[in-house]
């Protein structure tokens, strides 16, 4: 069973964060290389780890997520030196898996959208490399970070 997250502009985006490009993030012709988005993403992504519990689970139980599936759309070519605001949201839960979604807007340019990504996270028991429900503690944590979901 899967459970799709009610949007509205109040819980859109819980866990955002401003990164400094890096000269060193551009590559050979003149940009951010796609590789240092994913990065971006990942850096969001622990952020919201830390604040729903994801990492004491992993630390207590071997228990942690896995990416099984990632999806970049690069809209704007990003340059040093700027400064993007990296967003991140859950968007649907199933029994092991979930989904997250991503917004990168560069601040040189007014805010406006340099890329959208999506992940997919499974829930993997390290000890045995077997998928793992997502427990209650964690699912009620999500819901109290972003709001509603519905079937």
């Amino acid at each position: 069973m899967s459970v799709d997250r009610i949007e509205n502009e109040s819980n859109i985006w819980p866990v955002s964060t401003e990164i400094k490009v890096n000269w060193g993030d551009m590559d050979a012709l003149g940009h951010v290389n796609h590789s240092v988005f994913a990065k971006w993403m990942e850096t969001v992504r622990m952020m919201y780890f830390s604040e729903i519990g994801m990492m004491n689970l992993y630390d207590d139980s071997n228990i942690g997520p896995i990416l099984a599936r990632i999806e970049i759309d690069y809209e704007l070519p990003i340059v040093f030196p700027d400064v993007v605001t990296v967003s991140t949201s859950v968007s649907r839960i199933g029994n092991s898996s979930f989904d997250m979604k991503y917004k990168i807007e560069s601040l040189s340019n007014n805010g406006k959208s340099a890329a959208t990504g999506s992940v997919v996270c499974v829930l993997l028991d390290y000890s045995s490399g077997m998928p793992h429900n997502i427990p209650p503690k964690i699912r009620e944590s999500i819901a109290r970070l972003e709001g509603d979901f519905h079937n």
